[in-house]
């Protein structure tokens, strides 16, 4: 333990560890106490005795270890009071209840190994992702309850209603209790088959920190590097061509961040990024990556996006990409897993080749599906083929509809802009 710290360091270091350590914390003591209810009140317990304890004892060389340390002991000592006080009921009603349950709960909490914490999260990823779990709660349920996602941000990934997803997660965790599914990483005949609600999640994960959906931020770097390392793991657990076209795509996507926003954190676009700026480190690495999984011939959902990326990353500029070759991309991939949002991407790739006109028949069409109606992209994307073709009325309406839609702050000023070319005299 380190000599005491000042209230303020302290209070520095616990918003630093609860931002970037609680999820995997929370995680430790889920598999300790089998409990997610009462892992969640003992990770605020934990919290909270560190305010307490460590502006008089200092911070612990191991922070983390020391939380979930805390909080199995403030879990075991709930446990314990419970059962005071039923049996404290008992006999004032002078009925001899039974309160084994309780001392059973204690009892069966495992002693804590510091050891083995790291890959706490990797194993309640499994746990969430049990095919005993319906695939749709699956995800839902592992992004948050492994990552902290709230449920809103689950909802605006999934285009879904907030309520539909907490009911989702909701059953998640009645499940797992229910049916007693174990808090551990799947043998490795497993493995494939319990592989892809994984990379689901983790793609999911992803997509949320790389462009948040709601904020005054574009992006949230704790959820990309999260998702990465999440990646990595299961990539050394199972070296499957669509793991590392998973992790070459969030690689490539990675490698643009320097570049995506300006000073003032304000959105810049693709086109008009200096590239200069990318990271050549994950641009390498992240083509590697996609190469070894094309040559597996296993080509898969993942590894078609990160060949798209890949793409990007290897032009100059956005005159000299191969957008004939993005559209043959996205052509294999609606194949693959046909989406309306794919069928969006895929619209601008064909306007680069073709011309606004073609790309705004197929947006066009697309917004006959309900589903892509509420979602901002696609009158954002409708707005600026439109403005291209000339079309500036259209592409005003298009755009305020686009504004309506979106909760990013960025986003929102980077439309308003927009707006302003097309509408200032």
């Amino acid at each position: 333990m380190k000599s005491p710290v000042t209230s303020d360091a302290v209070q520095s270091e616990i918003d630093h560890l609860y931002r970037n350590e609680a999820r995997k914390v929370y995680a430790s003591l889920i598999r300790l106490l089998g409990d997610f209810n009462l892992a969640e009140e003992a990770l605020h317990d934990a919290f909270s005795t560190a305010l307490t304890q460590w502006p008089k004892e200092g911070i612990p060389a191991n922070p983390s270890a020391w939380l979930v340390s805390v909080g199995r002991f403030k879990a075991i000592d709930h446990l314990r009071r419970q059962k005071r006080q039923v049996e404290i009921v008992s006999e004032l009603r002078d009925d001899p209840n039974d309160t084994s349950f309780i001392s059973n709960r204690t009892e069966s909490i495992p002693e804590f190994d510091e050891q083995v914490i790291e890959d706490d999260q990797l194993r309640l990823i499994f746990t969430c992702c049990h095919p005993a779990i319906d695939a749709k709660v699956q995800v839902a349920l592992t992004l948050r309850e492994v990552c902290g996602l709230t449920t809103e941000e689950i909802a605006s990934a999934f285009l879904t209603s907030p309520s539909t997803m907490a009911q989702r997660i909701v059953r998640g965790k009645a499940k797992i209790r229910e049916a007693n599914i174990p808090f551990q990483i799947p043998s490795e005949t497993e493995l494939p088959d319990r592989i892809e609600s994984v990379l689901s999640v983790i793609y999911l994960v992803y997509n949320e920190g790389y462009s948040a959906s709601a904020g005054e931020h574009v992006t949230r770097s704790d959820l990309t590097a999260e998702a990465i390392r999440l990646a990595r793991l299961v990539r050394s657990l199972l070296p499957d061509a669509e793991v590392s076209g998973l992790l070459a795509l969030m690689l490539l996507n990675e490698s643009r961040r320097g570049a995506r926003t300006d000073p003032q954190g304000d959105i810049v676009l693709l086109e008009d990024q200096d590239r200069r700026l990318w990271d050549t480190a994950l641009i390498q690495e992240g083509i590697a990556l996609v190469q070894s999984a094309l040559e597996t011939r296993n080509i898969g959902y993942y590894t078609l996006q990160a060949a798209i990326s890949a793409v990007h990353a290897q032009a100059a500029d956005m005159a000299s990409t191969d957008w004939l070759q993005i559209v043959s991309l996205y052509s294999l991939l609606l194949q693959v897993a046909p989406s309306p949002v794919i069928e969006l991407n895929r619209a601008v790739a064909v306007a680069m080749c073709d011309g606004p006109q073609a790309g705004i028949e197929i947006v066009e069409s697309l917004l006959e599906q309900k589903v892509l109606q509420t979602y901002h992209l696609t009158y954002a994307t409708y707005g600026e083929l439109l403005s291209r073709a000339g079309r500036v009325q259209e592409a005003v309406s298009a755009f305020e509809h686009a504004l309506m839609l979106t909760q990013q702050a960025p986003e929102q000023r980077i439309l308003k802009r927009k707006l302003a070319l097309l509408t200032t005299p």
